[in-house]
């Protein structure tokens, strides 16, 4: 297959990009262990991994920072520039949205998560953290996509992308579960509302990684 001649001169920021969600699946991963100290309530690491969690994003924004400044005027991309910040501060989002939970949580921390619902959340954080790992993995193909411009390539974008849609779509199932049996159960005003809050927190972790991919598709179609 012949590739673009003009592409032979590109910078291609993708590799940014690439260190840029690697930091998200790390976060995700610390997420994942202070949720499961929270809701279990058997461990004493959950500030622990929290800090990780802050740490994690300022290396991001690091990252995030170092995209934006690397790309002077006059740069042939494979992308719009304007198109790639916007997906880049998407992207972004998603680590915003899982230190937006993990705040939340400490802002009231006790009595903690009741025992009816503990099964709901661990239902919850895996049924997010799934379009977070494909959302990272379709930066991946993205960056081959957009080197050598194949459209068997694309296509495997596009498939991840369809992919992202119905995982978010199977997130919005489990949060919306959680907010009806809270409102069901025999629980004190505040916790009602900090358990929605947190719910529809976490719950947009999978929301930016959706719309990440709808702008990672946007990307492809010029």
């Amino acid at each position: 297959m012949r590739i673009p001649f003009i592409s032979m001169f590109m910078t291609s920021p993708f590799e940014g990009l690439l260190d840029h969600a690697d930091k998200i699946k790390e976060c995700v991963w610390a997420f994942q262990q202070a949720m499961e100290c929270h809701i279990t309530d058997q461990c004493e690491s959950f500030e622990e991994f929290r800090k990780d969690v802050d740490n994690l994003e300022s290396e991001a924004d690091a990252i995030k920072r170092r995209i934006r400044g690397h790309l002077p005027k006059g740069t042939l991309l494979p992308v719009d520039k304007f198109e790639l910040f916007r997906y880049l501060h998407e992207q972004d989002k998603v680590l915003d949205a899982v230190e937006e939970a993990l705040d939340w949580i400490s802002f009231r921390s006790e009595p903690g998560i009741p025992d009816a619902l503990h099964k709901d959340f661990f239902l919850l954080v895996d049924a997010v953290l799934d379009p977070v790992e494909e959302m990272c993995r379709m930066v991946g193909e993205a960056r081959k996509y957009f080197t050598s411009f194949s459209e068997k390539q694309r296509r495997v974008v596009k498939d991840i992308i369809h992919t992202l849609r119905q995982q978010e779509h199977e997130a919005d199932k489990v949060e919306d579960a959680i907010k009806a049996k809270v409102l069901n159960l025999q629980i004190d005003p505040v916790t009602v509302f900090h358990m929605i809050r947190l719910a529809e927190t976490i719950g947009s972790i999978a929301d930016h990684s959706e719309n990440a991919g709808d702008m990672m598709r946007a990307m492809l179609a010029r």
